[in-house]
């Protein structure tokens, strides 16, 4: 609980905060649209109040002092608390609440945003707020109601729930392939690899599952997000190891190129973090019903790679031959999927 006598008026503390900010009276006073006697006269109460200087008066310039420095922190975090729970009430009046997510950068933006509308069909009045995180976070000290995190299913105070495993497969542009020759995995080793900064031993565990020996796998650019490596990889600056549902876009498209079917798996996977307190959120609960649901029917497409360039183009040819000779659409699918 609060007590009165220890707040100071509002008008007093964002005089003190803009003049606090700008070094000077005159541009808070700008900022305020007030006259810089009634700034001033606003700080000297406050000064007042507290019993102590806030600034040191030099010519035209203000100066914090230490004691100015340390209050002038704390007052702008708390008119930022003061301004956010505002905001967030006044963005929630139309009745339906928000839901505060923090996501992994590529992952929100090409797989989780592209779906989001079935969940905004069946929670209209439901605003979705996304924060971009990459590391794990204390719920407590964050406003996020959610987060979907990858690696293994521990973080504390966190409920984590199941989404999704990943194929990671080697691509490039097309132009890369046919410019560098590469026709076998051994022929990666001889080329620019794009790096995964978080992830620096995935092309070292992709060439030990294929059984090439003594490849430079650490050597290349790296980048923080796939989102990076995605684009690099298109405009021809290296082979990367991408997860396959990152990059569908781009592969039905013919700017990237699967360059060999073997995928890398592991044991981490996607899963939807809430904290433990917020569990039984109605919000959380139907986001979680929702994405639990979203990713278990793409499960398949998700951890299947895609079929390799060439292969495609001999798949589609042999569907049409199929189609000729009256084999029907199913015996073509298979084909394809072997």
């Amino acid at each position: 609980m609060f007590r009165k006598s220890f707040l100071p008026p509002m008008t007093d503390l964002l005089a003190f905060e803009a003049a606090a900010r700008h070094a000077s009276i005159s541009r808070a006073a700008d900022e305020l649209h007030l006259t810089q006697s009634a700034v001033s006269r606003q700080i000297r109460q406050l000064e007042r109040q507290l019993g102590l200087a806030l600034f040191h008066r030099v010519r035209q310039r203000v100066v914090l002092t230490d004691a100015g420095r340390v209050y002038a922190a704390d007052v702008r975090a708390a008119l930022q608390q003061v301004s956010g729970a505002t905001q967030k009430v006044m963005a929630s009046a139309g009745g339906g609440g928000q839901l505060h997510l923090a996501v992994l950068p590529t992952l929100g933006t090409r797989w989780l945003i592209p779906r989001l509308g079935g969940f905004v069909a069946l929670h209209p009045q439901v605003t979705v707020n996304f924060a971009a995180r990459s590391e794990p976070f204390d719920f407590a000290q964050e406003p996020f109601d959610a987060a979907i995190h990858f690696g293994a299913p521990h973080w504390a105070g966190a409920a984590c729930e199941y989404l999704m495993h990943e194929a990671v497969v080697p691509v490039c542009s097309p132009a890369f392939r046919d410019q560098h020759r590469i026709e076998r995995p051994a022929d990666l080793a001889a080329v620019v690899l794009l790096q995964q900064s978080t992830r620096p031993t995935q092309w070292a565990a992709w060439f030990e599952q294929v059984g090439v020996a003594a490849a430079p796998a650490l050597r290349g650019p790296r980048f923080e997000q796939f989102a990076m490596i995605a684009q690099a990889a298109v405009s021809g600056l290296g082979a990367a190891l991408l997860p396959s549902f990152l990059v569908e876009a781009e592969i039905a498209a013919g700017a990237l190129t699967v360059l060999f079917p073997q995928a890398l798996t592991g044991s981490d996977a996607y899963y939807l973090v809430y904290a433990e307190s917020r569990a039984q959120a109605p919000l959380v609960l139907a986001f979680r019903d929702w994405i639990v649901s979203e990713a278990r029917g793409a499960a398949t497409d998700l951890t299947r790679p895609p079929v390799p360039g060439p292969a495609r183009a001999a798949a589609r040819s042999s569907a049409s031959t199929a189609s000729s000779r009256g084999s029907g659409p199913a015996a073509a699918a298979s084909r394809r999927r072997g």
